[in-house]
């Protein structure tokens, strides 16, 4: 084995790909009982691949490797998302916008050869990675097959009853120019113009005859709202009270002499009217939210009771606002009034429908903000201006007119466009919803969760909690690279074709010869005939998480080799963003067409930082990048720090941290290097030892491996790879590289090479090579392939061919047994004391110097005394000697042993040194053949070789 792994491993890959090695391990795995699938989240089709990458498909690498070790079937088909915004955005830079210097279908097909073109960049970096799988036969969402089967799965979702259309509130960013879905949606800190806002009552004396209160004609009564969105003020059409919340009437602020009461939530008077620059609250009478309202009902008209004299007037338009009540009216701040524009909230939105006003106003009274973020033809003195820059217009005119109680500025926690960065804004549009609770998504979403197994099991939690809170999933988009919700709605009701069922088909078979243009270029009468006339093509394209969300469908079920039969699992794994990402849209999808979730078992990991926690950035310069880690210490080392880290976490990256991961590697790899090197010209076949025809030492080591893969199998099926990585560097460190290895040694160097000694030695070594091999195939993929090719006896040519080695015996696994090694280890490791003690003094070189007499209780001697002529093979001195308690001179060192007296008397050695073995021995020149040599090794190199029993 070589060093030089960024030198060596793309020779090896090319070996892999030559062979087709992927296809290999699927044919030998074929006839295997059960299958675990892991499906991959498709990563977007655009730019190079970064670290977080690199974490995301190394840890699929090794799920999938570890599972084939367990012998499962393991198939792995990769693949891409490819519509949406960012493949347009490329396109539009370079081509310009759909309708300007570009057709629609032209369009289309620049998205698709850019996509491909990233798609071949990434693939190059993936193989590089190490990670094996379908790659020259991928899914891309772009596939005109794929496309097709989405339009099948949305078919599906239609006929249980899930889909609907309408006229709601849905997240709009400017920038992308289309409604975006939740998971489209990440929070960020804004400044905002916080404002309080005078509403006037249109009859004074009847809002203050609520509070029994009587005032004259001049008095003006108002009900202030406070808002951090101005620009939504010329589509409000209410104020919302708390219904059970207790408002009192209060002195406010006078405008220009006249007297002005006001209407505040009793817990909030205090602190707005010191917004208002007014000392103290005085109350002049109190009522609940329930009895200021003047609830409007769907025609328009006042309730019984509650008659329209105690509506408001509208701070700028002469529009009446009727006073609502709401349950997301809280006292938390504000006024306890919220000012209420059903066309740019939800809750808004909700109570409007409650009480009528989405039916009485027309949709640009709702919303008169157009997709590009200005205020629509006809908006009355707002026309043409963009709202966030209207905002400044709005106060300017409230001032004036006097209705502005106070103005701040407020940092807060707002929504942005996870593409742009940039803020969004609720816009009400007629859009497409998967429905949550019509037909009970709900519910069954929820129920399938509990099924999953969730790593680590927070994850359950956190996608409970989004999915009972969410609103409908609002599915349509206003772009033109994306599969279309390819339906008919008829020009009058808008409602969908009732065969739409079935013309999802016929129009699905079209999309797989043809693509997505096949439903643009369709002439609607080819499958409506007369009834064309009646009904027009909708143009909007599904949310990309619905491209994503239906793989389950659309691969998984639809390719032999994925699809889940009984007793299989299949996996879902990705980053932590994806319980409101891909986890989400995938549950939501299964559960509407098939009642369960997609998945068995759901993974999670964390994004990767830098050593001081913080997110890569080019602008710090903390950006490691995959590529150069690969081309300046190999995969194997990157592979390596991504199973060492703990994934469920935030997982921390710099030069640094990877230094340390190369030096742990070259350990390991050096151990192995070792094994392999004392395995050379052993043959297996005729001369491999059974484990109970072992030397003692040997037996031991095997029994460490058969322990430590015993923890290695389990930690691999909990997906704890930290701890494998941890286990197999303490073997390779503790049990082999300070311990056994050491100490055989002598016998490996000094014993005939037949001899059963080096034999034994040898057996051991082959087992536990062949074990470590399959612990590190997941984990460092070259170097496990490397080892497999140089062990030594008649193999197959792939360590992936293979399951975990079944050739360690626990015969050291008995409680005596164990008792004994423990006594070893322990005298051993007080004996290494002492000697480090005279090393460090300069009494003696190695340990090989020192001659060690050990002074013990009885029962001590008893246990380890049949060991006496070899123990100094253990302790790697040249001669140790057992002597009573009574015996030990006053020099001796206690040895710190748990219910044990031991003593410890070391000396450097008068002997003369064989120059062989290195042991000094007395009988070194009683030899004349030969002077130089002790007479175990004469007897190793003239005679039939020393007896070893032992060590």
């Amino acid at each position: 084995m070589k060093a030089d792994l960024p030198g060596r491993e793309p020779g090896m890959l090319a070996d892999w790909y030559a062979k087709d090695r992927y296809a290999q391990i699927q044919q030998r795995t074929a006839a295997r009982e059960r299958a675990f699938i892991l499906h991959d989240g498709p990563p977007y089709a655009n730019g190079a691949i970064h670290i977080g990458h690199a974490v995301n498909k190394v840890l699929k690498d090794i799920v999938v490797k570890s599972k084939l070790m367990a012998g499962l079937r393991a198939p792995y088909v990769p693949g891409w998302d490819c519509h949406g915004l960012p493949i347009e955005i490329a396109i539009e830079k370079e081509f310009g916008k759909v309708g300007q210097k570009i057709d629609a279908t032209t369009f289309r097909q620049k998205c698709r050869e850019y996509a491909a073109q990233q798609i071949d960049l990434q693939r190059a970096d993936f193989k590089r990675l190490g990670v094996l799988g379908d790659w020259d036969r991928p899914y891309r969402t772009m596939d005109a097959k794929f496309e097709a089967d989405m339009l099948r799965a949305l078919a599906k979702i239609h006929a249980n009853g899930h889909i609907t259309r309408g006229f709601k509130p849905v997240h709009w960013c400017f920038d992308c120019g289309s409604a975006l879905a939740e998971a489209e949606i990440e929070y960020a800190d804004k400044v905002s113009p916080a404002i309080d806002v005078a509403y006037d009552a249109i009859d004074a004396k009847a809002l203050a005859a609520k509070f029994g209160v009587t005032i004259d004609d001049d008095t003006i009564v108002a009900v202030p709202i406070w808002t951090t969105t101005p620009w939504t003020l010329p589509a409000s059409l209410a104020v919302s009270l708390g219904p059970e919340l207790e408002y009192v009437l209060v002195e406010g602020p006078a405008r220009a002499g006249q007297r002005v009461l006001l209407v505040l939530a009793e817990a909030l008077a205090a602190k707005a009217l010191a917004r208002y620059g007014v000392e103290g609250v005085t109350v002049f009478g109190r009522t609940t939210g329930s009895a200021l309202a003047s609830l409007p009902l769907p025609t328009g008209e006042g309730v019984e009771g509650a008659g329209v004299q105690a509506g408001l007037k509208h701070p700028f338009y002469s529009r009446e606002i009727p006073l609502l009540v709401g349950d997301h009216v809280t006292a938390e701040d504000g006024t306890g009034a919220v000012h209420t524009a059903p066309g740019h909230g939800v809750e808004d939105f909700s109570v409007g429908r409650q009480y009528g006003l989405v039916d009485r106003y027309s949709p640009a009274e709702l919303n008169p903000v157009g997709g590009n973020g200005v205020y629509i033809a006809g908006t009355p003195i707002f026309e043409g201006q963009f709202i966030w820059k209207a905002n400044d217009a709005v106060i300017d005119l409230i001032r004036g007119n006097g209705h502005l109680l106070a103005l701040a500025k407020l940092e807060h926690s707002y929504p942005h466009c996870w593409r742009h960065k940039t803020p969004v804004a609720f816009r009400a549009t007629p859009q497409w919803f998967i429905a949550m609770d019509k037909e009970g998504l709900r519910t069954s979403a929820l129920e399938s969760i509990k099924a999953v197994r969730w790593i680590p099991g927070w994850g359950e939690e956190r996608i409970t909690g989004m999915i009972a809170g969410r609103p409908d999933w609002c599915i349509s988009r206003q772009r033109t690279w994306g599969v279309p919700i390819a339906m008919f709605v008829d020009k009058a009701t808008q409602l969908p074709h009732p065969r739409s069922v079935e013309l999802f088909e016929q129009i699905a078979q079209r999309v797989e010869q043809g693509g997505i243009d096949a439903w643009a270029t369709l002439d609607p009468a080819e499958l409506l005939g007369d009834e064309a006339a009646r009904y027009e093509k909708v143009s909007d394209v599904l949310d990309v998480w619905f491209d994503s969300g239906v793989t389950h469908y659309c691969v998984l079920d639809q390719h032999a080799e994925l699809a889940r039969k009984p007793g299989d699992r299949v996996m879902y794994l990705e980053g932590s963003d994806q319980h409101r990402g891909w986890f989400h849209s995938s549950l939501l999808t299964a559960s509407a067409m098939h009642g369960h979730a997609p998945y068995d078992e759901v993974l999670t990991h964390g994004f990767t930082v830098d050593q001081h926690g913080r997110k890569m950035s080019k602008s710090l310069g903390n950006v490691v990048a995959p590529q150069k880690v690969v081309d300046s210490l190999g995969a194997d080392v990157l592979r390596l720090w991504v199973a060492s880290t703990d994934y469920r976490n935030e997982i921390a990256v710099s030069d640094e941290i990877l230094k340390r991961v190369a030096d742990a590697y070259r350990r390991m790899r050096n151990t192995a290097r070792f094994l392999l090197g004392n395995l050379d010209g052993f043959d297996p076949a005729t001369q491999l030892l059974a484990v109970e025809e072992c030397l003692l030492l040997d037996q031991w080591a095997v029994q460490q491996a058969y322990d430590a893969q015993a923890a290695i199998i389990a930690a691999y099926d909990r997906y704890d790879y930290p701890e494998i990585v941890q286990r197999v560097q303490n073997f390779c460190t503790n049990e082999m590289g300070s311990l056994y290895l050491d100490i055989t040694k002598d016998r490996l160097y000094t014993m005939p090479a037949g001899s059963h000694g080096r034999r034994s030695a040898q057996s051991a070594m082959y087992r536990i090579l062949e074990a470590m091999v399959r612990w590190l195939a997941p984990l460092t993929t070259f170097t496990a392939e490397e080892i497999w090719q140089h062990l030594p006896g008649a193999r197959d040519e792939s360590v992936l061919f293979e399951t975990w080695y079944d050739g360690l015996a626990a015969t050291q696994a008995s409680a005596d047994a164990r008792g004994r090694w423990n006594d070893l280890l322990g005298v051993r490791a007080a004996v290494s004391k002492v000697l480090e003690g005279m090393r460090g003094a300069g009494a003696i070189g190695a340990s090989l110097q020192a001659e060690v007499t050990l002074y013990a209780d009885a029962d001590t001697r008893a246990r380890l005394d049949k060991f006496d002529d070899e123990l100094r093979f253990f302790f790697i001195t040249s001669t140790l000697t057992w002597r009573d308690l009574a015996e030990r001179p006053a020099d001796a060192v206690r040895a710190d042993l748990e219910g044990r007296e031991l003593w410890i008397n070391a000396c450097s050695s008068d002997a003369g040194k064989c120059v062989r073995c290195w042991h000094h021995r007395s009988d070194v020149g009683t030899h004349p053949d030969d002077p130089e040599l002790c007479g175990r090794c004469v007897e190793n190199v003239n005679g039939n070789g020393e007896v070893r029993r032992w060590f």
